[in-house]
């Protein structure tokens, strides 16, 4: 088959591999030139995806993979198009923007032709592949969509840094706007991809029909949302717990040793592209859903809880020097979408404090460009708090950190016997006797 992929970032790029890998001519489409340049000379444009590079440097010189800015290169003659350009969520609305996908949606469709399967991957909210981009598709291209051309929705359901894995680990969801574009999803999907037996799952694993572009949407979207309502849940029994002098890890555990309860961690933060934005497209569709608002205020208010933790175990925060560890939103992923990091720091600066940020994975310079003043460890610090978990701040000691006073471990990536006579202090864990 002739496969356009478009936009080529840490979903993209991996799927068009996969998709080459299995004997496809794949053209991927991507606004950024860089990008598209380093694809094309079988370099990796973003560090961290296992196996991507390898395999660029087998696909690309074989002819299998190029890229391309120009959509006229890639889309006329495609027998299948697959689109994951981010949707975005506005900070203070959220209301998703769709200003990216239009305009991808429009490129797309201006040079669409007859017999072209198009499938997005790009979590949505629900009705968006019927009512969004089935009009705007036919009303660019002149085509009519179930008879000139199929349009379906399949959520990427995968992890940035293992990709690869997840594609062949879990079911590929479709559903189409006809029986006959989903027939062709399910026959694509099954072309481009391998999958690990699974007999944990009810049903073998591999290609599953939904049954509609709407079914497919609501599954990415509840699987993601209630993750974040599993967290709000522990975060509110952490908070809850360190109150009143109880263990939540040693709950948890316990908890979870029955069968039907699956409790995840609480934590300072939830952060990245997914579980805290999904929740949101959700809500738009229904903003009704209490238990989802709910859940997602109160993981929003964990940074602003965590340095409150700080405040209580090292008093007035005013003038003290507080070194934020991690500015990525989790340990080992060079990314900051949602990060816990920015709340902290706006939190520390109410109290007073004086905000510095350190990452392994950041230069100066980004963390400068990021807004953050940049900090080193061995530098003087009165304070400091985990934000994310990289592996580094397991091994940590207050040699690295001189004149600490007191560490708030918003990850749970340490203990206090690392830190003697130092106020150390873990959410939903508090080292008061109970009552």
């Amino acid at each position: 088959m002739k496969i356009a992929v478009i936009a080529l970032g840490k979903i993209g790029l991996p799927l068009a591999v996969q998709f080459a890998s299995k004997g496809h001519d794949v053209v991927g489409v991507d606004v950024n030139s860089t990008v598209v340049d380093l694809i094309n000379q079988a370099v990796e444009p973003f560090p961290g995806e296992a196996h991507l590079q390898e395999k660029l440097s087998e696909l690309v010189p074989a002819g299998r993979l190029r890229a391309t800015t120009d959509y006229a290169d890639a889309v006329p003659g495609a027998d299948a198009i697959v689109l994951v350009v981010p949707l975005f969520v506005d900070e203070e609305t959220a209301e998703p923007q769709f200003g990216w996908m239009d305009a991808a949606t429009e490129s797309l469709g201006t040079h669409l032709t007859a017999g072209t399967l198009v499938s997005y991957e790009t979590t949505l909210p629900v009705g968006t592949t019927r009512n969004r981009w089935k009009p705007l598709l036919e009303k660019v291209s002149g085509l009519t969509e179930g008879v000139d051309f199929d349009l379906v929705f399949s959520p990427e359901r995968v992890l940035t840094g293992r990709v690869f894995a997840d594609l062949r680990k879990y079911p590929k969801l479709v559903g189409g706007l006809s029986e006959r574009g989903a027939q062709r999803a399910v026959e694509f999907y099954e072309a481009v991809l391998d999958f690990d037996e699974r007999p944990d799952l009810a049903r073998p694993n591999g290609v599953w029909d939904l049954g509609s572009a709407e079914g497919a949407e609501l599954a990415k979207l509840a699987e993601t949302t209630y993750r974040d309502v599993n967290i709000g849940l522990a975060n509110q029994f952490a908070r809850y717990a360190g109150e009143n002098g109880i263990d939540v890890y040693q709950v948890i555990e316990a908890s979870n040793s029955q069968p039907y309860s699956h409790i995840h961690q609480p934590g300072i933060a939830v952060g990245g592209h997914c579980i805290p934005v999904y929740p949101r497209l959700y809500l738009w569709n229904d903003p009704a859903a209490t238990v989802v608002s709910a859940a997602r205020a109160a993981n929003a208010g964990m940074p602003d809880y965590t340095i409150g933790l700080l405040e209580g175990a090292h008093g007035d925060l005013t003038g003290a020097k507080v070194a934020v560890l991690g500015a990525a939103y989790r340990g080992g992923v060079k990314e900051t979408a949602f990060s816990g990091v920015f709340g902290a720091v706006t939190a520390l600066k109410a109290r007073g404090a004086v905000p510095v940020v350190h990452d392994p994975l950041y230069s100066d310079d980004e963390l400068t460009r990021l807004g953050f003043t940049p900090y080193h460890l061995g530098e003087p610090v009165d304070a400091a708090v985990v934000q994310a978990d990289h592996v580094e701040y397991g091994t940590l000691s207050p040699a690295d950190l001189p004149g600490i006073a007191s560490f708030i471990d918003g990850r749970r990536v340490s203990s206090a016997d690392r830190w003697p006579g130092i106020a150390y202090r873990v959410i939903g864990k508090s080292i008061a006797p109970a009552a």
